[in-house]
């Protein structure tokens, strides 16, 4: 054991699940936690495999109730005693496009993708101050950097915290924290099947967008290649491991790329090339 404390939100499953595994087997105490405890099978059997389940503090949390929140991220200090890492992970992506959208739809990937790391930063910031230290690292998005139609929302949500974390990170550099944004790609993680949304009426056959859907989901299935997760897990936790991590990490050859197009091609050119590509013209 290194001594050092994580707190991972979305641990059931995805790259929170992988991380609470890799960080655990550099030595740190990990709080793993999810919103239901029911689903953490995988997680139990990955650190059963690996020799690490005793290393691992499995919690329920929900970070959109902010009551049992607070709740919990308080009983977490009083036992460990610190936080040296908070790994904000938890989210799902809401698929659809924003013509369809319902405003209760955007503001429940809001309510998560945002507030949700928002209300566990503001949390867990009092004991870090204390410390003097610690690393809060934001799993964002390629999204948050290079919005992507038909994910209207999700794409919203990270510019959100894009923008709150840089902020942050300037606010409590001098205090000994550091805020990190991690921008994956394409990774085979759950938020492609099992935690992706869709819009109530993006499936209703009366949507203006009905058939654009549809050729954009074929495109999803058919044509987006997946990365392995693991890619981000180490990655994540080798930030955790260094003292002085950069703000940015975008990772995945086509986070990259995509980025890469965006701040090379003018924007009209853009968004043709962007809008052919996902066949929704």
């Amino acid at each position: 054991m290194n001594g050092k404390v994580a707190l991972i939100t979305g641990s059931s499953s995805g790259f929170g699940l992988l991380t609470t595994v890799e960080l655990a087997r550099r030595g740190y105490k990990v709080v793993a936690t999810m919103r239901d405890t029911s689903r953490r099978g995988r997680l139990d059997e990955a650190l059963g495999a690996a020799g690490l389940k005793d290393s691992v503090d499995v919690r329920r949390m929900d970070i959109t109730d902010q009551g049992t929140l607070f709740a919990t991220i308080e009983q977490i200090i009083k036992y460990h005693t610190r936080i040296d890492v908070l790994v904000n992970n938890a989210g799902f992506a809401m698929a659809g496009f924003a013509e369809d959208m319902r405003y209760a739809e955007i503001r429940q990937q809001f309510e998560t993708n945002f507030f949700g790391h928002v209300a566990v930063t503001k949390s867990v910031l009092p004991v870090m101050r204390a410390q003097k230290s610690g690393h809060i690292i934001m799993v964002s998005s390629i999204s948050g950097l290079v919005a992507q139609p038909v994910v209207s929302s999700y794409s919203a949500s990270k510019f959100a915290l894009e923008g709150w974390s840089e902020a942050l990170r300037i606010e409590t550099h001098s205090l000994g924290v550091r805020v990190v944004l991690v921008e994956p790609g394409a990774f085979a993680t759950d938020i492609w099947d099992r935690n992706v949304k869709v819009g109530a009426f993006a499936l209703d056959p009366k949507s203006p967008n009905h058939e654009r859907g549809g050729r954009y989901s074929q495109f999803v299935k058919t044509q987006v290649t997946k990365a392995d997760p693991k890619i981000v897990s180490t990655l994540i936790a080798d930030i955790a491991d260094d003292p002085n991590p950069r703000l940015r990490y975008v990772v995945g050859r086509d986070a990259k790329m995509q980025l890469w197009l965006k701040r090379l091609l003018p924007w009209k050119r853009y968004e043709k090339v962007i809008a052919k590509a996902v066949k929704i013209d």
